[in-house]
């Protein structure tokens, strides 16, 4: 690479070692580009690392790019370039031909074959090396400077100084703050003149005040039906695997209902009804109920009713203050205190009070507002030289894969875009 005075000038200089920028150093130096990748961690993919629980779900197995790209209703539009250049079925290509197979779990979860994170991690970091990118750890970016409508160089925090042609942000949300993900870069766009969203915990478990919920923390529960409540109407309901925590519920299903839910709290209070029995109908399961109590007429319910549901969650509806039936014994039971009892099951509902944190969020919304990006290159509109991935973008969107193949498109297509600039020289 040239000299600029006592500094080395760069084809490409990306910010930020996660999933976008590893991918985006990889392909431009794959294409001839000299690249330098900047990482403020001491290792690059600290967040990659613990995604899926360890197992990176890598991208979601919809290739139709239409039906996928449904998953992000208010982005969708802005994304079609990117993503027909770079789609999640080339995202399989990409990783299986260089010796990393994919498996599809439920929901259409793409996986490692080897379920390891660390995997995928690995592959990237020789993806960059292999083809000649140089990759520097331990170095935070705490200046860019522009000039002319560009972007000239960044400094770090060491005072080391950078020149290149092109730059590229990757430096992730406000997401597991723990990771490196503070939010550096939303900060040097909107000294930039970029407009950004402020972030919010997007992917995120919902908390309640309710206590009997915190008693069950642990608990799961498997297909369960979950409705949003506000002024006795649901507003949107979801199916799925609810998990109980001492601070309310989390779980997938939770998870992806939180952006719809934090819509709705700022409207007033928000209620989640479970539906412990999602495909039985209530008359039907007064009669399995009635049937239980005909079976075991001298039994207590807390010694029953386990029979139907888990054994702690059985004895926290019974104790709640409406029920209030742990003690009585099945022959005791009027008709219409076993009505409510099934009516309970059928509508366990308690009050939302929030979310966590950004620290707990998978995912953030806030970013660069998409008006000020070019998607057919990702480059930003106002700096034709800055190009801008990943979790940089305000892009909501759901869990399952979708997040990872944002930055995989994202990066790909940028990397390419610095290749192709290449040639033009």
């Amino acid at each position: 690479m040239r000299k600029k005075g006592s500094q080395k000038e760069y084809d490409l200089v990306v910010i930020g070692g996660g999933p976008s920028g590893m991918m985006m150093a990889g392909r431009a130096a794959e294409l001839g580009a000299r690249v330098l990748l900047l990482e403020k961690n001491k290792d690059l993919g600290k967040k990659l690392r613990i995604t899926g629980g360890g197992r990176c779900n890598i991208t979601n197995a919809e290739f139709n790019v239409r039906e996928f790209l449904n998953n992000f209703p208010e982005s969708k539009n802005f994304l079609f370039s990117p993503f027909s250049k770079f789609s999640s079925k080339d995202t399989f290509d990409f990783f299986e031909k260089k010796g990393l197979p994919l498996v599809v779990e439920s929901r259409k979860r793409a996986f490692p074959e080897s379920q390891k994170a660390e995997h995928v991690f690995k592959l990237l970091e020789r993806y960059v090396r292999s083809n000649g990118g140089e990759i520097k750890t331990d170095s935070q970016v705490v200046k860019m400077s522009k000039e002319s409508g560009k972007i000239k160089s960044i400094e770090t925090k060491k005072g080391e100084k950078y020149f290149a042609k092109n730059f590229a942000i990757a430096t992730g949300g406000a997401s597991a703050q723990w990771t490196g993900s503070t939010g550096d870069g939303f900060k040097w766009l909107e000294k930039l003149g970029h407009k950004i969203k402020e972030a919010n915990p997007n992917l995120v478990p919902l908390t309640t005040n309710e206590k009997w919920i915190h008693k069950l923390s642990g608990l799961t529960l498997s297909f369960m039906k979950i409705s949003f409540i506000q002024d006795e109407k649901v507003k949107f309901k979801k199916t799925g695997k609810i998990l109980f925590t001492h601070f309310g519920v989390s779980g997938p299903l939770i998870i992806n209902s939180a952006f719809e839910a934090k819509k709705l709290l700022k409207k007033g209070k928000v209620f989640a009804s479970i539906d412990i029995f999602p495909d039985t109908e209530e008359s039907d399961l007064d009669k399995r109920v009635l049937k239980l109590f005909e079976n075991n007429k001298n039994k207590s319910l807390k010694n029953i009713l386990p029979e139907m549901l888990l054994k702690n969650l059985a004895k926290e509806i019974l104790n709640l203050p409406d029920i209030n039936m742990a003690e009585k014994q099945a022959n005791s039971v009027t008709k219409e205190e076993r009505k409510k009892l099934v009516k309970k099951m059928k509508d366990l509902r308690f009050e939302i009070t929030g979310t966590l944190g950004l620290d707990k969020a998978i995912i953030t919304d806030g970013g660069i507002i998409l008006e000020e990006v070019d998607f057919k290159n990702m480059t930003s509109k106002k700096y034709p030289n800055l190009y801008l991935l990943g979790d940089v973008l305000n892009v909501n969107r759901p869990s399952g894969g979708f997040s990872l193949q944002l930055c995989w498109t994202t990066g790909h297509v940028a990397g390419s875009d610095v290749g192709e600039k290449i040639k033009e020289e």
